[in-house]
């Protein structure tokens, strides 16, 4: 095995890497083995930052534009340091990982009765019940089996307490773009994405990481990479178009049930002007001007 090792360090040009106690991880230029050695063209190695002042990474970007890649190069890479190995990269920091947990990929158990969405939540649950500071956290499109204001919720509620209750490493990728708010509100939260370019109706995917969200998912140019029929893809635009329009007029108008409810002010507002009042010590005058003025209130 040893030679084995050994042979392969030197043919696939890998580094030997530095390791740390600390829960950290720093790659420079790093690279997925089997993928490199299977694609035709040239590999693009990334980098990764872990640790210290970033825990979690919200990684946004087209589908097979890297993400899978990426996480699973950084665990590779971890691994391989771990059992004493040089690693695909032109440098490595690498520091002490108890575990590496994954959520990725989807796949069910219908002979035990479990379907897609519940093989998902089980290995979640797993995760969270067992993953420490020094683990290593790799997740992938968590809630996806599920509606979409449920798959939201639980991907929200699932990185929030990864960050602020576990923190382990985490590198977390998502279509659910609402997640790439999580930096303003979590410590040690950070936003990057698989960059990719638009050529007309196509699509050219760089596979390079960036800094910050990812400005949209791409799915239909995927789809029409695929395969699917031009005249779906038709009629997807048209009906994204038509979401997306009535996005923008809910943003623009209030709701309907508003139209017909009165404004009145907070009942917090309320609540605290009448908890602060001495009853027993107000005058018939003094009530009625108290009345006056939670009346006026309640207008404003």
């Amino acid at each position: 095995m040893i030679n084995t090792l050994a042979e392969r360090s030197v043919t696939l040009q890998l580094v030997r890497p530095v390791l740390t106690q600390d829960p950290a991880l720093e790659i420079e230029q790093g690279r997925h083995l089997v993928v490199e050695q299977t694609m035709d063209g040239t590999f693009i190695a990334n980098d990764l930052d872990l640790g210290g002042e970033t825990q979690l990474l919200i990684i946004t970007g087209p589908n097979m534009g890297g993400k899978s890649t990426y996480m699973r190069q950084c665990a590779i890479i971890t691994l391989l340091a771990h059992i004493g190995c040089f690693v695909p990269a032109r440098s490595a920091s690498i520091g002490a990982i108890d575990r590496i947990f994954t959520r990725i990929g989807s796949s069910d158990d219908l002979a035990s009765g479990r379907s897609t969405f519940m093989v998902e939540m089980t290995e979640t649950a797993l995760i969270l019940n067992s993953a420490t500071p020094h683990s290593l956290v790799l997740l992938d499109e968590i809630g996806r089996g599920t509606s979409t204001f449920d798959g939201l919720s639980l991907a929200w509620a699932v990185a929030n307490s990864i960050a602020t209750d576990i923190g382990a490493l985490t590198l977390f990728a998502t279509h659910y773009f609402e997640l790439t708010a999580l930096p303003e509100n979590l410590a040690q939260t950070r936003n990057v994405h698989l960059a990719a370019r638009e050529f007309g109706e196509d699509i050219v995917f760089m596979y390079t990481v960036n800094d910050g969200p990812a400005s949209q998912s791409y799915g239909l140019q995927v789809a029409k990479l695929a395969g699917v029929p031009q005249s779906v893809i038709r009629i997807a635009q048209e009906k994204l178009r038509q979401l997306e329009e009535n996005e923008v007029r809910m943003e623009a108008n209030p709701a309907q049930a508003e139209l017909f409810v009165t404004k009145v002010a907070e009942p917090d507002e309320l609540r605290t002007r009448l908890q602060g009042l001495d009853v027993d010590s107000l005058s018939p005058r003094d009530a009625l001007d108290l009345i006056y003025e939670l009346h006026k209130l309640s207008e404003d």
